[in-house]
């Protein structure tokens, strides 16, 4: 099995996004010993976001592109690519400003892809990547689950990835970081054992 492992939060080390998405790919790797894991960091190594030029650069013949249109071009088919290739995701996704990390948002802009990842038909959008199962390891300061303030955190990406004909999602949450040191301590303990006791205990 593929694995593609997403990190987007931008605190480095001090992120609890990032510990949380590392121990399930560990954990993952510890159920399955042949898990092939690629991994992505577009916080550390920000892909553009989707503009004019990437539409350019994707209508226009690649031996007429120049630099920056090759550039573009390759960015796009090599995002895409590692996707595809992809049979489970684990998605790092801290919660700034009540949405996704906009480095999230570029990379989900390069991957939902007409006529690739998803189609449309004469009934409507047809999502073209069902096969494929993510874990969304979701962190926030506050307490937004289920609450208005989360519409544009959990409930889009739930939304996107149903898009592209992904039902198998599960969430990893530590909610309610930036309320004292008690309850951040709970929260991570929580998604902790989460991972530890409950996504592969049947592997």
């Amino acid at each position: 099995m593929k694995l593609l492992h997403i990190d987007s939060s931008i605190l480095g080390d001090n992120s609890a996004s990032r510990q949380l998405s590392g121990e399930v790919v560990k954990a993952w790797q510890a159920a399955d010993s042949g898990l092939d894991v690629s991994y992505r960091d577009v916080a550390a190594e920000a892909i553009e976001h989707f503009s004019a030029a990437t539409l350019v650069a994707a209508g226009t013949p690649a031996e007429l592109r120049d630099a920056a249109q090759k550039h573009e071009a390759q960015l796009s088919a090599d995002t895409l690519a590692q996707f595809m290739a992809a049979d489970a995701v684990v998605i790092g996704a801290p919660m700034y400003n009540f949405t996704i990390p906009t480095q999230l948002k570029a990379w989900i802009d390069r991957i939902a892809v007409a006529g690739q990842t998803f189609r449309y038909t004469e009934n409507g959008p047809e999502g073209l990547c069902g096969g494929k199962k993510v874990i969304v390891v979701s962190t926030s300061g506050g307490l937004h689950s289920g609450q208005a303030t989360g519409v544009a955190h959990e409930d889009y990406l739930k939304v996107v990835l149903g898009f592209l004909g992904i039902t198998d999602v599960e969430f990893v949450r530590a909610h309610g970081l930036a309320y004292g040191d008690e309850l951040r301590s709970k929260a991570m303990n929580d998604a902790h054992a989460q991972i530890n006791q409950e996504l592969f205990s049947a592997a």
